[in-house]
């Protein structure tokens, strides 16, 4: 074997392991920049009063949407996420949940879940409609307010 075969053999034993731990850095990279840009984070702030106010806007708006809307499949999806990402970001906050803003707006946001999961294909029923259209016009100013 030459000097030169013999260098070159050698590069290539130190190159292979340090081109996997690239690799496995690059993916590891995309991972965590994946995980980190939910779309959790585009709706919610992470300011308790806005997105509080932001989330009972949204969701008055798609319960008044007709059931033959051609948007209202897509709406209701993006409501029942709206619904699952708040609840993650502020139930476990003990400084939040206690507040009755927030228990009035976790008593619309489980019977409007309870709804959609139930009984997907049904329209809401106008006494639940107006029970939590009320409950989020209710937290809304009850978080503006300050409580």
């Amino acid at each position: 074997m030459t000097l030169k075969g013999f260098m070159l053999s050698a590069l290539t034993r130190l190159l292979r392991p340090l081109s996997r731990a690239v690799v496995a850095l690059g993916l590891g990279l995309c991972l965590l920049l994946t995980a980190c840009s939910g779309d959790a984070e585009a709706r919610l702030s992470g300011d308790y009063v806005e997105d509080t106010v932001a989330v009972s806007r949204t969701l008055l708006t798609v319960i008044d949407l007709p059931q033959d809307d051609p948007t209202h499949a897509e709406a209701e999806a993006d409501a029942r996420a709206l619904i699952n990402d708040y609840m993650s970001r502020y139930r476990p906050q003990p400084r939040v949940n206690g507040l009755s803003s927030f228990t009035t707006m976790q008593t619309a946001l489980n019977s409007l879940a309870g709804h959609y999961a139930s009984y997907a294909n049904r329209p809401l029923p106008e006494a639940l409609h107006d029970r939590i259209a009320k409950e989020l016009n209710k937290a809304e100013k009850s978080v503006v307010r300050g409580s």
